[in-house]
């Protein structure tokens, strides 16, 4: 029988019309929380500075309460930021132990090598090369 490696869930939550919180935003959260200031942490994401800090005004909107405190010398998150990545991470640990059995069947249905679609057939609208 096949070893396969085991599905994972990622949990995307609706905050409002124009902003969601997902495993992205609660990385970005803690690796600010980690290095200290939104372009260390977007470094340390893989992303720009610009969509660091796009991400995380898109919180700020949406919420109550800024996620950030900033200053020349860095950034902090807030008791709203600390609040918003434990709930987040909380919800997603329950999610997941809700839904372990099911994940775990439906590994066994993955193929033991799976084709990636061929270059420049993504499935994905907008997404592929055109010629």
């Amino acid at each position: 029988m096949a070893t396969h490696s085991a599905r994972t869930l990622k949990l995307r939550i609706k905050l409002c019309a124009f902003a969601a919180l997902g495993p992205g935003k609660a990385d970005l959260l803690e690796a600010v929380d980690r290095c200290g200031s939104i372009s260390a942490a977007a470094r340390d994401q893989g992303m720009s500075y610009r969509r660091a800090w796009l991400l995380i005004d898109e919180m700020n909107r949406a919420l109550t309460a800024p996620v950030l405190d900033t200053a020349v010398s860095g950034a902090t998150l807030t008791a709203m930021g600390r609040q918003v990545v434990d709930l987040y991470r909380r919800v997603e640990t329950k999610a997941a132990a809700a839904v372990a059995a099911e994940l775990d069947e439906l590994s066994r249905l993955v193929a033991e090598a799976p084709q990636p679609a061929a270059e420049g057939c993504t499935g994905r609208r907008g997404k592929g090369k055109r010629p």
